[in-house]
């Protein structure tokens, strides 16, 4: 078994994904099963979603877990660890940040490689009046203690997204060879003043990513 075989396997389940996702229903649909309805990126939530039902009976889910407190859990796992990520194509910031560097040190040295399956999405603001902002707000109970400590700190609520459409899904593998491609992402400290362990960062310039990439479906855009 190889870590072609999970890929072959993956792109097989994945490959009618649905495509359009609309945030409200993405939602409701998240709490229904109470999978991280509440967080502000719930496109991205949502695509980990739709890839857990569709992988369940094939991958371990989640993963191998690292480290002795399990602060830090692959989404998958077969011949080796996974994780899921979901990129907006046309954010300003043209990188993703990964998992924790040790883990995904560890996940390599003991399988040889390291997995990613990466959602590409053309995401949707829409939402100048805030509405879906304080739709999401009312049906999780309020602010959040991090949300009120944030905004007063910045004074800046970003926008909400309110819809998604997936374009692509991009099979990566992370090698010894390739690793040093990875930036580090520096992520400050914890409520109790301990740094927060760094992690590797993911540049999707095409000369870097042809490094990882071993697959990939292209979504059928349709009409309507």
């Amino acid at each position: 078994m190889s870590y072609q075989d999970d890929v072959d396997i993956a792109k097989r389940l994945l490959s009618d994904l649905p495509t359009k996702w609309d945030g409200k229903a993405s939602v409701l649909e998240m709490k229904k099963v109470d999978f991280n309805w509440r967080q502000m990126e719930w496109w991205g939530f949502y695509f980990e979603l739709l890839c857990h039902r569709r992988l369940a009976n094939d991958f371990l889910i989640p993963g191998d877990k690292y480290g002795s407190a399990s602060t830090s859990c692959f989404d998958l796992k077969r011949s080796i660890n996974w994780d899921l990520k979901a990129k907006a194509i046309k954010s300003d910031d043209h990188r993703s940040i990964l998992n924790d560097t040790e883990a995904m040190d560890w996940s390599i040295k003991e399988y040889g490689f390291h997995g990613l399956i990466v959602g590409l999405c053309d995401v949707e603001y829409n939402d100048n009046d805030r509405s879906f902002q304080r739709w999401h707000e009312e049906l999780k109970g309020g602010k959040s203690k991090y949300q009120l400590e944030r905004e007063q700190r910045t004074s800046v609520s970003r926008y909400r997204k309110t819809k998604a459409e997936l374009q692509e899904i991009l099979f990566l593998v992370v090698t010894p060879e390739n690793i040093s491609l990875l930036g580090i992402h520096h992520q400050g400290r914890n409520a109790n003043g301990k740094p927060r362990p760094p992690k590797y960062m993911l540049d999707y310039d095409e000369e870097i990513l042809s490094q990882f990439l071993v697959d990939r479906i292209v979504f059928q855009q349709k009409g309507g």
